[in-house]
């Protein structure tokens, strides 16, 4: 989704870059226009949400596409004398000192220098490797039932397993429909996770499965390896969800492992904080499981504490004027 139109980049030392422009990144830079810091928001234009239809669970918003979501945004930022700049950023990297200083890089040669750095760049979702899987994301197959499992309500849903987790997953997909299959593909379920599946009406496939079998483009079922075919009209499943961190190595931010090997994210404390002087991080780079709703907020928070850390500064360096 390209970001039309893009503004040009300041020639400048702005107060604020913001890095990613979707939700959690134009709600940061939002608040800190609207504090009246100069700030530039690179957008690489690749959302996560891209193949969703609408935007879901969101007051006052609900079912709004996400591209007119984000272009309602980047108006708003622009309203307050924000830039938006449509571009990659190839490297990050910054000074040390009370006042820090940096220098983000962006495809093409262009290069913004900031005071600070919002980092919201989001993540990439992964999907197993299930051949036909991959051509239905974000329509005939999805991961997160408050995002979609209004619109999948009654459905006949099936579940492909990636881990023991997916057992709660599909519990969460059976409060929407009472046909709901089960594939193991190879995760042991306990006895007693076998029992609530029963009780519950949730039928379990043991044997292992070779594709998605669709009619264009819907799905129509999940065909295993001794040649049935379980129809189905969607299949949820968790994916590996990993912070994108392309180009940032240079700022030095740490990273951890999502439990049970479901991912990587961007390590953030308080509102964002980071332990690299002048950096934050909001949204799905931090918080994998955040919904559009919860991403802005933590942007705006972000951007909020990223706002009194450049006042405190700027208290300090007119004090030392003065003295």
């Amino acid at each position: 989704m390209p970001v039309t139109p893009t503004d040009p980049l300041p020639d400048r030392t702005v107060d604020a870059v913001v890095i990613g422009g979707g939700a959690a990144g134009l709600n940061g830079a939002l608040v800190l226009a609207r504090s009246r810091r100069s700030v530039v928001v690179v957008d690489s234009g690749t959302p996560r949400n891209a193949p969703a239809e609408g935007v879901h669970g969101l007051l006052g918003l609900d079912g709004t596409p996400p591209d007119e979501l984000l272009r309602r945004g980047r108006e708003e930022v622009r309203r307050y004398g924000g830039t938006v700049v449509a571009g990659e950023v190839t490297s990050a990297v910054g000074s040390a000192g009370a006042d820090p200083r940096f220098t983000v890089t962006l495809a093409g040669g262009g290069t913004v220098r900031a005071r600070r750095v919002l980092v919201a760049t989001g993540l990439r979702d992964v999907l197993p490797d299930v051949p036909g899987l991959a051509r239905h994301w974000g329509r005939g197959v999805v991961h997160c039932p408050y995002c979609h499992g209004w619109e999948v309500r009654d459905e006949p849903i099936g579940v492909l397993a990636v881990g023991p987790a997916s057992a709660h997953h599909a519990l969460l997909f059976r409060q929407l429909t009472d046909d709901l299959v089960f594939f193991t593909r190879g995760t042991d379920l306990d006895a007693d996770t076998r029992a609530r599946f029963a009780a519950r009406g949730i039928r379990v496939v043991d044997t292992p499965v070779t594709e998605v079998v669709s009619d264009g483009d819907a799905v129509t079922g999940v065909r295993l390896t001794d040649g049935e075919v379980v129809p189905r009209r969607v299949l949820a499943v968790a994916t590996t969800m990993l912070a994108r961190i392309d180009g940032l190595d240079g700022l030095g931010l740490p990273v951890e492992d999502l439990p049970g090997g479901m991912g990587r994210r961007l390590v953030a404390g308080l509102a964002g904080s980071t332990t690299v002087p002048g950096v934050w991080v909001a949204g799905n780079a931090t918080d994998p499981t955040a919904q559009v709703g919860a991403s802005a907020a933590a942007g705006a928070l972000a951007g909020a504490h990223l706002n009194a850390d450049l006042v405190t500064a700027d208290a300090d360096a007119a004090l030392a004027a003065a003295s």
